[in-house]
């Protein structure tokens, strides 16, 4: 069997720091490595490579000193590595990043490729979709479990989805991109390095690739970066240690009313303008935004996703078109309206009833095509994420993941503003290509007041393209409690750490999450631990959340983690170490025993919630 691993060289993100005057992220003494999620792939395949006969063939594309990413990968045990190296690769975007990677790796056949499910620095998560689709693999993304066949023909994975995972089986070749859990971390030995830079490595220019060498770099990129500026800390950092524990509770509740925390304000700021008349098609075409559904209901993601296409379809004289795929769908249509959707375009059928990429894919590309949206707009959720990268790519598009806002600028373009390196920055994005992609965060956005007075107008979308999936989903398993759904709509939540000891003892900190109707959310080692499952999960590798109030308890907030609170109103951190870095990124700490502290300040939320 024969694997390719597609990995990046990034900085090691925590150390950066931004120049505000030059609008430039200083990289220059900041030491590199290889990206997170890569090492998982790459530490999978050393693995597999101990039970059966495999060969295995590292790809990174950047500049000279990238080498030493492939260097390590060597010293793992992977076979050969090949540099992408040429001026004419910079300032590419994920597309024509994935564009160069795709041309190097159809000089081969491989049964598998596997990339990291994103890049620290980036965290797009579109690179290996779109190389996916350029070299027409079926993809699944988010294994955090791999077993390939005897025969070496097929394999069954665990993918990760927002409410639990997926086993799925697909016949191979294909691509994966993988996540927390296909596989434990390792790293070389010193020794084993040593030897390594003695190994050779394969070196492909752009001409190597294409005679078009402007298909590379900023011409090949349909996207691009206007301008970058740095997002600054304004927590209070107020820490109160050598005191009772009631003295301290009693001063976090005097502290909490002083900021009005108690007051529903999740409830009033989630209200946005009143949804407005029905508006008519513009010159430019409409904006689209896909409706997702979870359980069965609309997400609360895509009625803010409405909420804004709305207010933005008015500042561009043009109207709103919802897109909803699956089976039994048209009943909520009239949802969709009411929250801003002009028309409603309906793929119904029952071989939709399950997401699947290649056909959602397949009818988008094929609507978008006919009817030339202004912009699509996606959800930046699991699938969401999957599709709108496959998408991009089958319709060359330019597209911006995970962003945390929409703007219109006086020319009448979609600025889509992206955070970047654990969203210590934000770049304002455009794209040289219509319609406009982007996904956008869950819990960032705002809804419109719905008029359920307007009556829907509904189109069907055709479904001639709709094939026989090439993955086969055997089982899906829902996680077996519903507060780690949907953290990203949370307006309270509270954070359990590693350092609660046990699982029995997150009971602890379940009775104050229920004190204040909080969610219950989780670190990464605490997921990894199997005590909570993947969904509670918060930071670069889990979701970013943007509640009223957020209370850390017994976690030391490492950047990894206090990346995905950035968003969050009120951060309290509880933790028995005046040294653990996330008093750093809270308002008001507490240094105290958890199982201490804790109590006391469930019993204190009680008292106030009776009074």
């Amino acid at each position: 069997m024969k694997i390719a691993i597609c990995i990046k060289q990034v900085p090691v993100v925590s150390l950066l720091k931004f120049d505000n005057e030059t609008k430039r992220v200083v990289r220059e003494g900041v030491p590199s490595e290889v990206n997170p999620f890569d090492m998982l792939a790459v530490s999978a395949v050393a693995n597999l490579k101990q039970a059966m006969s495999i060969e295995a063939v590292v790809f990174t594309m950047g500049p000279p000193q990238a080498r030493d990413a492939l260097v390590q990968c060597l010293a793992m045990g992977m076979d050969r590595a090949v540099h992408l190296v040429d001026r004419a690769f910079a300032g590419s975007d994920t597309l024509a990043t994935a564009r160069a990677l795709s041309l190097a790796l159809q000089q081969e056949e491989f049964d598998l490729i596997m990339c990291g499910l994103n890049s620290v620095d980036a965290e797009t998560a579109q690179v290996g979709p779109e190389i996916a689709e350029l070299l027409g693999l079926p993809q699944i993304t988010g294994v955090r479990r791999l077993e390939l066949s005897d025969s070496g023909k097929g394999m069954t994975v665990e993918r990760t989805t927002d409410d639990g995972y997926e086993v799925i089986y697909c016949s191979l070749p294909a691509l994966i991109t993988v996540t927390e859990g296909v596989a434990p971390v390792t790293f070389p030995r010193k020794e084993a390095v040593e030897a390594a830079q003695s190994k050779p490595i394969a070196e492909l220019t752009a001409a190597d690739l294409s005679d078009d060498t402007s298909l590379f770099g900023l011409d090949g990129s349909p996207t691009w970066v206007n301008d970058i500026y740095s997002v600054e800390s304004n927590r209070e950092g107020i820490v109160v240690r050598d005191v009772s524990v009631e003295d301290a509770v009693s001063q976090l509740m005097d502290y909490l009313n002083k900021r009005d925390v108690f007051v529903e304000q999740g409830a009033s700021a989630s209200i946005g303008n009143a949804r407005g008349p029905r508006r008519e098609p513009g010159s430019m075409g409409s904006i689209w935004v896909l409706a997702e559904l979870l359980g069965g209901e609309i997400r609360p993601v895509t009625l803010e996703l409405l909420g804004r296409a709305s207010e933005l379809a008015s500042q561009l004289h043009t109207d709103v078109e919802a897109v909803i795929l699956g089976d039994s769908v048209e009943s909520h249509v009239k949802s969709l309206a009411a929250y801003g959707a002009d028309i409603v375009r309906i793929g119904e059928d029952s071989r939709l009833a399950q997401y699947d990429t290649e056909n959602y894919t397949a009818i988008l590309a094929d609507a978008i095509a006919a009817h030339s949206p202004y912009a699509v707009l996606i959800p930046s959720t699991v699938n969401g994420r999957d599709l709108a990268a496959r998408l991009a790519a089958r319709l060359r598009l330019g597209l911006t993941g995970d962003c945390v806002g929409l703007e219109v600028d006086d020319e009448g373009r979609l600025i889509h503003l992206k955070p970047a390196f654990g969203g210590s920055i934000v770049a304002p994005i455009l794209s040289k290509t219509t319609p406009q992609m982007a996904t956008v965060r869950p819990g960032l956005l705002t809804q419109a007041i719905p008029d359920w007075s307007i009556e829907p107008i509904t189109r069907k979308l055709s479904l001639d393209s709709i094939v026989e999936p090439p993955v086969r989903v055997l089982e899906s398993v829902k996680d077996g409690s519903t507060e780690g759904a949907d953290l990203e709509h949370a307006r309270v939540i509270v954070c359990v750490g590693k350092g609660v000891g046990a699982p029995e003892n997150i009971s602890i900190v379940r009775e104050l999450a229920q004190a204040l109707n909080a969610s219950l959310g989780a670190t990464r080692e605490v997921t990894d631990l199997g005590w909570l499952p993947r969904q509670h999960q918060i930071g670069l590798s889990g979701k970013s959340v943007s509640p009223d109030l957020y209370i850390a308890v017994a976690l030391r907030g490492p950047f990894n983690h206090t990346v995905g609170i950035q968003k969050a109103g009120t951060v309290i951190a509880i933790n028995n170490s005046a040294r653990s870095p996330i008093f750093k990124a809270a308002d008001f700490g507490i240094v105290g025993d958890y199982a201490e502290v804790v109590p006391v300040l469930a019993n204190a939320i009680r008292n106030r919630n009776a009074s």
